[in-house]
């Protein structure tokens, strides 16, 4: 099948091979087999089930909870005139009803849905009826309790799998643990194990730690010294954003920043204008990254401790991706840990007060008790905090809980811009227009523009319809809102402001249930994870790299020999003169035979043998000699010196 395979990727992507471990998963998905596939950050996980989908007949179903993500890849395939739809809580509903017939009736080859949906009656009635080839689980870690971004909707996964009994299950992620790794396969039911992973390692990105009280002072000095490329800097607090770019652009460093409270518009904007070098760091919260595949950044940094190190691996490894050479720091000053532990705290709030929340904001948003499903409602976080006495954190964390049990969903504007699909068909178009003659131009402009609007839903501005119809913007509008109620187009207005969508209906408080074990193990799986962070920022004896690679259960043994802890370990306390004694005692020992470390250290009897044994560390480390399985020391490659 890979002849097939490749010739799909070289005709749809443009690629005429593919990457490491690619073409394995694919090949193991056309033949039927449950595969999990572990690629790091710019792996291209998205390959490995567009290829095998497009090979076999049929469509693939494809779950995700990012919603940015969705879009974009279904903007992209639309693009290669391969059909692709999404849903995900906020649309439209005409929108939804139409993505679920183009499924059943073999429209699409690529259907994405939010985890939430597959609790959901219309989509259980309607997936008995899709033909599907592929499941595609991406982040999959989300379906672990021991995962850094546990979602039960995920577990829902498992409940359809009866309705494809022979259709193969594709999970992708870029980290997990070992723990997470087995969790997976358990939860999806995987017929058969079946692991891809490439390894974690980077040998491109250097991981530094810098523990420093002037964090500004330090960001300046390191972008300073960046000779050329593009650089991210990872901040966790929206206003920080902005007075670091602020900063740094006063310093002559052009800098812009980004997070999920800008709007779309802004976002996109700035995001394009970071992607195409017009400035040359972008500062942002965690919001910004997801799907970014830019060659040439140079410099990542961490202002902020990050609350896990799966976060911080993928963050991270948003440099290099050309494979050059670059570096990523984590600035670290007194009073980071006690923040860490804080945050920690308040990212779970006692179930007395999340239910208080859950049901002030059916209040807020005025839906009843029994109503409200799928509506969104244009929601401020602020206001509503204000509104009720509540500590904004706390609204802030209960709220995010709520959405990981699919009850809620959050997202500061769902979509980029309005679209619109017309209903009728060409007979109902005649008569409609002769029924509103004051339309018919309108119509018509519509029709000329957006050749696809009868099948299907179109993006739009207004702007651009009022510029090329020298009508206003506001009667633009006002016309597609007037044929929105006539029912002869759908018209989903775009949506600036942050947004709440009840996911589900409003329940009473007292009926709010996150079991206690699931938010215990929830709350202990996060303790660990923050204790990793803390393990690794106050860990200067072993090399980053090997730290980070230990974490997710890759043992390697190998220094970077760049990192923090690697130029502080290639620094002896020893003088030149005295380490150079030792040096050559060590090279004529191992010249007759190999020697056991303790015997090697004892025999230098010139100095103290802990002396002894930094300076055989050092060689070791700096490859000048060798240690055997069994501890025995050896010249290395025969190396010789004049003695």
């Amino acid at each position: 099948m890979s002849a097939a395979a490749r010739k799909i990727l070289l005709k749809y992507w443009g690629y005429s091979s593919f990457r490491p471990l690619q073409e394995e998963i694919v090949d193991a998905v056309i033949a039927g087999e449950d595969t999990l596939a572990l690629l790091p950050t710019g792996g291209g996980k998205s390959i490995c089930f567009q290829v095998p989908s497009m090979v076999m007949d049929g469509m693939c179903l494809v779950i995700t909870p990012l919603i940015a993500l969705m879009k974009d890849q279904v903007q992209h395939l639309k693009k290669s005139n391969i059909p692709a739809a999404a849903i995900y809580s906020g649309m439209h509903h005409n929108e939804i009803e139409l993505a679920y017939n183009q499924a059943v009736f073999n429209k699409l080859k690529f259907l994405y849905i939010s985890p939430e949906r597959l609790a959901t009656e219309r989509f259980v009635e309607t997936i008995k009826r899709m033909k599907v080839n592929l499941l595609a689980i991406d982040e999959s870690h989300c379906i672990s309790q021991w995962g850094y971004d546990f979602r039960p909707p995920y577990l829902h996964i498992a409940d359809i799998r009866p309705y494809l009994p022979d259709v193969p299950v594709l999970a992708l992620t870029a980290t997990a643990t070992p723990q997470v790794v087995e969790d997976i396969q358990d939860k999806l039911n995987f017929r058969k194990r079946q692991i891809f992973q490439s390894s974690y390692e980077r040998k491109n990105i250097t991981y530094n730690l810098i523990s420093e009280p002037d964090k500004f002072g330090t960001l300046f000095r390191l972008f300073r010294q960046l000779k050329a490329g593009s650089g991210i800097v990872y901040v966790r607090n929206r206003k920080r954003t902005r007075e670091i770019a602020d900063w740094l652009s006063n310093k002559g460093i052009s800098a812009t920043y980004y997070h999920a409270g800008l709007d779309a518009k802004l976002r996109d904007q700035r995001q394009q204008s970071w992607m195409f070098g017009k400035q040359r760091v972008m500062v942002s919260t965690n919001a910004f990254g997801m799907g970014i595949d830019k060659p040439d950044v140079r410099l990542v940094v961490h202002m902020d401790l990050p609350d896990s190190l799966e976060a911080y691996f993928q963050e991270a490894g948003r440099a290099g991706r050309d494979g050059k050479a670059a570096e990523t720091y984590l600035i670290v000053s007194e009073g980071d840990i006690k923040q860490l532990k804080s945050g920690f705290e308040s990212a779970f709030p006692p179930m007395k007060q999340i239910k208080a929340i859950y049901d002030a904001l059916g209040n807020f948003l005025q839906v009843p008790v029994g109503a409200g499903k799928d509506q969104s409602f244009d929601f401020n976080l602020l206001n509503f905090a204000k509104t009720y006495g509540f500590d904004l954190m706390e609204v802030y964390n209960s709220l995010r809980l709520l959405e990981k049990e699919g009850m809620i969903a959050m997202a500061e504007s769902l979509q980029s811009l309005s679209r619109i699909f017309v209903k009728a068909n060409r007979e109902d178009l005649y008569r409609f227009q002769l029924e509103q003659p004051a339309y018919d131009g309108f119509i018509k402009f519509l029709l000329r523009s957006f050749p696809g609007i009868l099948s299907d839903f179109v993006a739009v501005r207004e702007d651009q319809i009022a510029d090329k119809t020298g009508m206003t913007a506001q009667k633009v509008i006002d016309y597609l809102n007037k044929l929105h109620q006539l029912q002869f187009l759908t018209y989903a207005a775009r949506k600036d402001r942050p947004q709440l969508v009840m996911v589900s209906e409003r329940r009473e408080a007292k009926d709010i249930y996150i079991s206690t074990a699931n938010y215990t193990d929830r709350k202990n799986s996060a303790a660990k994870r923050i204790q990793a962070v803390i393990d690794f920022v106050r860990n200067d004896r072993e090399c980053r790299s090997i730290q980070l690679l230990a974490y997710f259960g890759e043992k390697h043994r190998q220094r970077c020999g760049k990192c923090d802890v690697c130029i502080g370990r290639n620094k002896l306390s020893l003088s030149d003169v005295a380490f150079k004694q030792i040096q050559t005692k060590i090279f004529a020992l191992l010249a007759t035979r190999p020697y056991p470390v303790y015997e090697a250290a004892s025999s230098v009897s010139l100095f103290p043998e802990e002396k002894v044994l930094e300076a055989i560390r050092w060689m070791l480390d700096n490859k000048q000699i060798e240690k055997d399985e069994n501890g025995y020391l050896h010249l290395k490659n025969q190396l010789r010196i004049d003695v």
